[in-house]
């Protein structure tokens, strides 16, 4: 007797290589369907995705709450629930049914039974438009009165979906099969979160590809850095201007609920899950991946704004309404290089282009007192002194905020992304000037696609504690470990001295302090001869200016007045040539580029003669090694046996 064959387990997907590989599997099928490009295929993989892992957090939720015997509603109801029209159909034993009773997939089936085009049917005529009306009423055009947050938050998700994309059942049921893989159980998420890595992992290959996709997106492990160093706790509001896929909010969430242990008050999740979190992002491609992956992530209530930051115009601002004025803590990553136009620039004191020096602005004045915020910034933002909007925007950081550390990353962070800008990390805290700035230089890690900056490069293991040197990465310590004097010493890794900031024992060969204090004094004292002397020219200035009304009242000659204009000329070119002088002493003060004063250069102090024999010495080697070559090409001629190989030696030999 033949044994029942049991369900086929999904293959564990526990790395980001097999999540990609996986999903691009997913994607080649859509690109044959009718979605060639990303930008029509990501926002098709985005919902079904999204509606597959609700359907399966909603189904664990329901398992936790029937232990502990408390009731759960769900967010979707049959037959609108993934297990019901989209989960493969079997009537095998052991496959699983709904808490109706139904065999997952029944919907499916039974559409799949009544003819090719009722699956499309179902989902543009009734699947979609009931969804759609868990946001907005579509008999009114207002917010739908009876749908919960959660439910308002599916809504919202949805709405930029009109109709299904893919133009074939046979391959929509093939994405939905290969979907329904991807499921909480089945993948590893201790290093990635699935919807925004799958998201991000497209637009790079879209960035790669030159299309219009290629936005920025911040390296998890970087965010995971950030937020183990500025430590948010519950009861504190996080905010993102820029919040992309929401991974800033997210990370922070899993950083709140990590600290809050396995058994938490119910009011404390509460709090974490609807008064915690808060955004705002203007892409509408992004703003539904966003709500999708926080919504997953455990943030039942994301409060996302729609529209731009910086123009504050909203395109959609309903769940938003809940937000203070002002948040305890900003984690954030400002696009890169963007461009701002005159109606948001005329929202600022210093007007200005660059989107990242406007979003500092914002940053500032929607931080409360007291608040942090971990900030990436390009390397501009911080050396640039030859404008004023950014010089007078770090002077209002440093004047209003204590900028306790910058953190400068090596140049390939962002360059998966598209992006080969070289960044740095800016930690600042409201409420008092800044005194001392304490640096890590992480520059000398060498980073790539294949090998990309870590949590365990900061020196942090998952949950924020320093990690013993064993554990530290090869590439961060290996020039350390060169030197003999370090033998026996612990690694002077970002996690072991951030605590230590503020004192001596801080700095190191990848850390040191700057007294930003004396360093204004200092500019003020070297500025202060140089303004006198301005102030005095244009004191004289004004005694010229008066002399010339006496002269032009008594009549004088045209040549005794036009030398006594040049005068005043001359000397009021003196007068702005000094002050631009004290002004660009004072705008030295405000570059903040990170300049490690104890790097190691290695410096070629060969001779010129030393040089040139070291080339003739490598000739010699070259031409030594192409006549051995030469002579083993001849030897395999005068060889039958090794005739076929020869026309591929003497290409070598040709091209050597």
């Amino acid at each position: 007797m033949a044994r029942p064959r049991k369900e086929k387990k999904p293959k564990a997907i526990s790395s980001t290589q097999s999540l990609g590989a996986f999903v691009k599997g997913i994607c080649d099928v859509m690109r044959r369907s009718n979605c060639a490009s990303a930008l029509q295929y990501v926002p098709e993989l985005t919902w079904i995705l999204f509606l597959r892992l609700l359907d399966a957090q909603e189904a664990r939720d329901q398992e936790e709450a029937d232990a502990v015997g408390v009731e759960f509603s769900h967010a979707l109801r049959e037959p609108y629930r993934w297990q019901d029209w989209a989960a493969p159909y079997s009537e095998k034993p052991g496959h699983p049914q709904t808490s109706e009773g139904r065999p997952f997939g029944w919907k499916r089936q039974e559409l799949f039974a009544a003819g090719d085009g009722k699956l499309f049917d179902f989902i543009n005529r009734e699947l979609l438009p009931t969804l759609h009306g868990l946001d907005i009423d579509a008999r009114t055009g207002l917010p739908n009165p009876t749908a919960s947050p959660k439910q308002r938050i599916i809504g919202r998700i949805m709405t930029a979906v009109e109709k299904v994309r893919v133009d074939s059942e046979t391959n929509l049921r093939d994405i939905l099969d290969r979907v329904h893989e991807i499921s909480i159980d089945n993948i590893d998420d201790t290093h990635f979160f699935t919807l925004s890595q799958v998201y991000e992992d497209l637009l790079l290959k879209m960035g790669e590809k030159n299309s219009d996709g290629g936005q920025f997106f911040t390296p998890r492990e970087v965010i995971r850095a950030m937020v183990h160093t500025v430590d948010p706790q519950l009861g504190q509001t996080v905010y993102d201007p820029c919040c992309g896929t929401g991974g800033f909010l997210a990370i922070a969430y899993e950083h709140i609920s990590r600290k809050l242990g396995r058994s938490p008050l119910s009011t404390d999740l509460e709090t974490l899950k609807h008064d915690t979190f808060f955004g705002r992002e203007k892409e509408n491609l992004v703003i539904p991946i966003a709500l999708a992956n926080l919504v997953l992530h455990g943030i039942d209530q994301p409060n996302l704004w729609h529209g731009n930051s910086l123009t504050r115009r909203a395109t959609y601002g309903a769940l938003f309404d809940k937000a203070p004025q002002q948040f305890d803590v900003i984690l954030t990553n400002p696009p890169f290089g963007g461009k701002e136009g005159k109606d948001a620039q005329k929202n600022f004191a210093f007007e200005t282009s660059s989107t990242q020096v406007l979003f500092v602005q914002d940053i500032l004045s929607e931080l409360a007192p007291e608040g942090t915020c971990a900030i990436v910034l390009d390397e501009g933002m911080l050396f640039r002194t030859n404008e004023s909007s950014f010089v007078e925007t770090k002077r209002r950081l440093v004047d209003e905020c204590d900028l306790w550390a910058i953190v400068s990353l090596p140049g390939g962070v962002f360059s998966t992304a598209g992006a080969g800008v070289k960044t740095n990390l800016l930690f600042f805290t409201k409420g008092k000037k800044t005194e001392r700035i304490w640096y890590y230089d992480l520059s000398h890690v060498k980073v790539g696609k294949k090998t990309p900056l870590t949590l365990a490069h900061f020196g942090f293991d998952k949950d924020g504690k320093p990690l013993a040197d064993s554990a530290l990465p090869a590439n961060l310590t290996s020039d350390w470990l060169e030197q003999g004097e370090n033998a026996g010493k612990p690694f002077p890794s970002y996690a072991r001295l951030l605590p230590l900031r503020g004192r001596s024992d801080a700095d190191s060969r990848y850390s040191w302090t700057v007294d930003f204090a004396a360093r204004r004094a200092k500019a003020r004292e070297e500025m202060q001869p140089i303004l006198d002397q301005a102030a005095e020219t244009r004191a004289e200035v004004i005694d010229l200016k008066e002399q010339l009304k006496r002269l032009k009242k008594s009549k004088a000659s045209d040549d005794d007045l036009a030398v006594l204009i040049s005068d005043i000329i001359e000397k009021d070119k003196a007068a702005r040539e000094l002050e631009a002088q004290a002004a660009g002493i004072d705008a030295a003060v405000f570059d903040l580029k990170a300049v490690n004063p104890s790097a190691v250069a290695k410096f070629d102090d060969r001779s010129p003669a030393e040089i040139i024999k070291s080339i003739h010495d490598q000739g010699r080697i070259v031409a030594e090694a192409l006549g051995r070559l030469s002579s083993l090409v001849g030897d395999k001629d005068n060889d039958p046996s090794l005739k076929i190989a020869s026309p591929a030696m003497r290409g070598a030999a040709k091209y050597g």
